[in-house]
């Protein structure tokens, strides 16, 4: 198995026990049994946990915002575009297995002993807040409103991660929509 492939299967197999489990409850041990991954190969590609766990968010931040752009892309007024973010989280939550937002989840468990982990959330939270501010600028409106959003999307994260329910992405997408008509 080539460098690449090991990397990815080992990125699979954390991702997958990391997000079902928390990270500090999952061990290399454990990453190396469901990737198939040698430990030794393993240690040779993330010399220790904390770079495992770092590319891991990397990898789902890449993957996640690509999602929510793809899906809000789909629609052409720029006001619906920024509904269309709480019709995709609604969908997200409501996905088998989902456990709240990955990067709140790190940052609670790692936030207060790992800058890099810190920093890594910090960084997604500060897209998805640009990509919202971008929203907000395509649709003319003041620049304030994407704030406001950024905190109704992450109110409704992490509401939907405790309650294991849909049903936040919803009341946040009407208080947005209240947001919208406000303006």
């Amino acid at each position: 198995m080539d460098s690449e492939v090991a990397r990815e299967r080992a990125l699979d197999a954390a991702e997958e026990l990391f997000y079902g489990r928390g990270v500090r409850s999952v061990g290399m041990d454990d990453v190396r049994t469901a990737s198939g991954v040698s430990l030794k190969r393993l240690y040779r590609l993330f010399p220790a946990k904390e770079h495992l766990v770092a590319a891991y968010l990397e990898r789902r931040d890449l993957r996640w915002r690509g999602r929510l752009a793809r899906y809000v892309q789909e629609h052409a007024e720029p006001e619906r575009r920024i509904l269309a973010v709480f019709d995709w989280l609604e969908r997200w939550f409501g996905e088998p297995g989902f456990r709240g937002c990955a990067w709140i989840n790190a940052y609670g468990e790692l936030g207060a002993v790992s800058p890099l982990v810190a920093e890594l959330v910090r960084a997604h939270k500060r897209a998805f807040g640009e990509f919202l501010d971008d929203l907000v600028a395509e649709a003319g409106l003041p620049a304030a409103l994407g704030g406001q959003l950024l905190l109704l999307a992450e109110g409704a994260m992490v509401t939907a991660g405790v309650t294991r329910s849909a049903e936040p992405a919803a009341r946040a997408r009407e208080a947005a929509r209240a947001l919208l008509r406000a303006r």
